[in-house]
């Protein structure tokens, strides 16, 4: 008989976003270190905004809305765009390993693998959802979930998603700051056009605990597992712990991935990976400096790889290239090739140049 995976499930009271980021980030380490089985964490948020791993926090967020809104803000350890939560939003983390039976393989898999759960849980309350590449569920062009993934240490990954039961569009057009590139592709003039909730889509009051129980009995289905109702022991809450006093409450984390002051030329590309945004600085011919930022999937350590590989080295197309090809390997900016992100660094030194 297939081991119960475990099941974290809060219905008491929202949470805060250092509580519920720390409690996800548990998850793989549980899995990995602590040899749990798969652990599925469902809850809520109080009102708050959560940035992408790779986001600027300041260029992401009007920080002076948040705060007069009494909204919290925080950086979550997966990739992706930016967030509105609150207590009307499940929120779900995944704590797996990757070579888990029924789990594609890479970032773009388990993407597909983990949608088809959550298509059908929203097809029992009665909402008829498809994926969306690269990291969206849509209803009818109108996104009602977004996807997040990071790889962790010992072969295990935090999944992340959040299904949107209602949802305020109001107080996302007021606290986000949202580049205009991100919206150049897609004929949208606004959030509400972009966006749905599971109460519009089926017209009646669907709860957030109705919701859990779907999400619950689809990941049963999908998986062929049972859950057991459990709740973090005494090493998960010591790393729990942590993870609340060394990250999610310290400055030097919330506001990681700031964008450069100085002046460096920008090089900003909508990509079906995400959106890029590359700060460049040359030195003559050469790249003296580079940050490479946006709302991408991927690792710090593959992203400081690249930014390595190129500092000090000719800022011409065929050299950049090269040498973002001689440490590329599938999968590093998941949705993104070689060229796509030679456009872009391209692109940040003709901003440069002109500076």
């Amino acid at each position: 008989m297939t081991t119960p995976w475990r099941l974290f499930r809060n219905l008491e009271a929202p949470v805060s976003t250092a509580q519920g980021l720390a409690v996800d980030d548990t998850l793989p380490c549980a899995v990995g270190r602590h040899h749990s089985p798969p652990i599925l964490h469902l809850y809520n948020f109080i009102p708050s905004a959560i940035v992408g791993k790779y986001q600027d926090m300041e260029a992401a967020l009007r920080l002076d809305r948040c705060k007069a809104r009494g909204i919290e803000y925080n950086r979550r350890s997966t990739g992706g765009g930016t967030v509105i939560m609150g207590p009307e939003i499940v929120s779900l983390g995944l704590g797996i390993n990757v070579d888990y039976p029924g789990l594609k393989k890479g970032v773009g898999g388990v993407f597909e693998s983990l949608s088809l759960v959550l298509i059908n849980a929203l097809a029992k309350l009665g909402v008829e959802a498809y994926f969306q590449p690269k990291n969206d569920l849509e209803v009818s062009g109108k996104k009602i979930a977004g996807l997040s993934a990071a790889a962790e240490e010992n072969n295990t990954l935090l999944f992340h998603t959040s299904l949107l039961v209602n949802f305020d569009v109001e107080l996302m057009t007021d606290i986000m700051n949202t580049p205009v590139v991100k919206f150049q592709d897609k004929g949208y003039n606004c959030f509400s056009q972009r966006m749905t909730t599971i109460r519009h889509e089926t017209g009646r009051e669907v709860s957030v605990r109705e919701t859990m129980e779907a999400v619950q009995e689809a990941f049963e289905e999908e998986f062929r597992i049972v859950f057991q109702e459990d709740h973090p022991d005494s090493w998960e809450q010591n790393t729990i712990q942590n993870f609340i006093d060394e990250r999610y409450t310290r400055e030097d984390w919330i506001f990681s991935h700031k964008h450069p002051r100085t002046r460096m030329g920008v090089g900003q590309l909508k990509t079906r990976g995400g959106l890029l945004e590359i700060y460049l600085s040359l030195s003559g011919a050469s790249i003296e400096s580079i940050l490479i930022t946006g709302d991408f999937f991927s690792t710090s350590a593959d992203i400081h790889k690249i930014e390595n590989a190129l500092k000090w080295t000719s800022a011409r197309r065929e050299r950049v290239e090269e040498i973002i090809a001689s440490v590329w390997h599938d999968d590093m900016i998941y949705g993104i090739d070689v060229p796509t992100l030679t456009q872009a660094v391209l692109l940040a030194k003709e901003n440069q140049v002109r500076l």
